[in-house]
């Protein structure tokens, strides 16, 4: 199991406490150290079953910077939305969660860490 995590955030610390707590095993990526490729966005999009602009935070920012808001949501925009999340990955919703079974979570609750925890 591996934690995108950016140690600023609250969600983020709390989700490597309830980790620890429960004894898990898992390795954590500092995400905006350690820039996640657009191969590896992709592979997390996958896992989550959801789409870019899903675990994109428009409210930062570099967001209303490129103007995200108003980008199309829809296939063909697809790679545009991926190679902004790998350009500025502050802008990737936190903490994600690469759960066991191959799945992932966006880890915002506990209930969704324990749930990761559970894969």
């Amino acid at each position: 199991m591996e934690i995108w995590i950016n140690p600023a955030c609250s969600k983020c610390r709390g989700a490597v406490r309830l980790l620890d707590a429960e004894g898990a095993d898992y390795t954590v990526r500092r995400y905006l150290e350690d820039v996640p490729s657009p191969d590896e966005i992709r592979a997390v999009l996958d896992r989550l079953g959801l789409e870019p602009w899903d675990i994109t935070r428009t409210q930062e920012a570099d967001a209303k910077e490129l103007g995200l808001k108003e980008w199309p949501r829809e296939a063909d925009a697809r790679e545009r939305w991926i190679s902004a999340l790998a350009a500025h990955p502050k802008l990737i919703q936190r903490p994600i969660i690469t759960a066991g079974d191959g799945t992932a979570v966006i880890a915002r609750t506990d209930e969704t860490v324990r749930d990761a925890m559970r894969r």
